[in-house]
């Protein structure tokens, strides 16, 4: 398998063609020596599971600068709402630097402090992240937008972050495709109008979805794809579009991620988006 994961040593100029077209094609940028460093105050007060509150999974700050799944008092809150700021303004300004063309089209996502040890959560085989998968999400289709993520081990004690990466996304959905149920406007209609959806699922969203959970529910294709275990250690920065790349986060505690959407029509490739590639395989439009 050709290696997804491409270590980039250096801060990104800007425009940087070649980085961009590896994270089009589904490749995970790793900047090792790129590091998110929380304060001492923070690190004392804030680092610690019992900072998030037990019936959330992470810690999130909107894009309206709305903190949700947070424990602790009024002052607590106000420090973590302030660490993740900035940790949003340096994850923008590193995308601006590599690719200007997506800060002028993303739609800003939420930010979250992940507190939690990875290997000890307990959930079902569909939110199971150790699990190699592509992400997709049932209550929100987004018909091909993008999720652009960046990721930051903020562990203080050196504890790495430890993933999976697969295969590339093209071969994984030829792999899955014939297995996948046909999509059915009207129960996607019925979805959207009993809510659990929050808008119109596409076929898109349908297949997008399938995948996700052909990938995760098969434990054959979990041991025995070919795939690649990264530890990303602590002070390192990786960028992944998550729609795109086969990932599993298997262990490790204390991190930060910001999350961006970008059209598919906005990226310097179009054509290496999921939806391109999906709607080619199918041989008809998706959205």
């Amino acid at each position: 398998m050709e290696n997804q994961i491409v270590e980039v040593n250096e801060v990104p100029r800007e425009g940087d063609r070649t980085l961009v077209t590896a994270l089009e094609a589904g490749k995970v940028l790793y900047f090792p020596a790129l590091p998110f460093e929380p304060t001492a105050q923070e690190l004392q007060q804030l680092f610690k599971p019992e900072i998030r509150d037990p019936k959330s999974r992470n810690i999130s700050l909107d894009a309206n600068g709305r903190l949700k799944g947070a424990a602790g008092d009024e002052a607590t809150q106000q420090m973590l709402s302030a660490m993740m700021l900035r940790f949003r303004a340096q994850a923008e300004n590193l995308l601006s630097a590599m690719a200007p063309r997506y800060m002028e089209h993303v739609r800003r996502g939420p930010v979250s402090f992940r507190p939690s040890v990875v290997e000890t959560r307990e959930q079902s085989w569909r939110a199971d992240d150790r699990r190699l998968h592509v992400d997709a999400f049932p209550s929100r289709p987004n018909r091909g937008e993008r999720l652009l993520r960046v990721f930051a081990n903020v562990n203080p004690e050196g504890v790495p972050r430890v993933w999976r990466v697969g295969e590339p996304f093209e071969t994984v959905a030829r792999h899955f495709l014939p297995r996948v149920k046909p999509y059915s406007r009207w129960q996607a209609k019925a979805l959207e109008a009993l809510k659990v959806t929050k808008s119109l699922r596409s076929e898109y969203d349908h297949l997008m979805l399938q995948l996700h959970d052909a990938m995760k529910s098969d434990l054959e294709y979990q041991k025995n794809a070919p795939q690649v275990t990264m530890p990303f250690p602590a002070g390192s920065t990786w960028v992944v579009f998550s729609d795109q790349a086969s990932h599993a986060a298997m262990s490790g505690q204390y991190m930060m991620e910001l999350t961006a959407q970008l059209p598919p029509d906005e990226q310097y490739d179009p054509e290496a988006s999921p939806l391109a590639i999906l709607t080619r395989l199918q041989g008809h439009a998706l959205v």
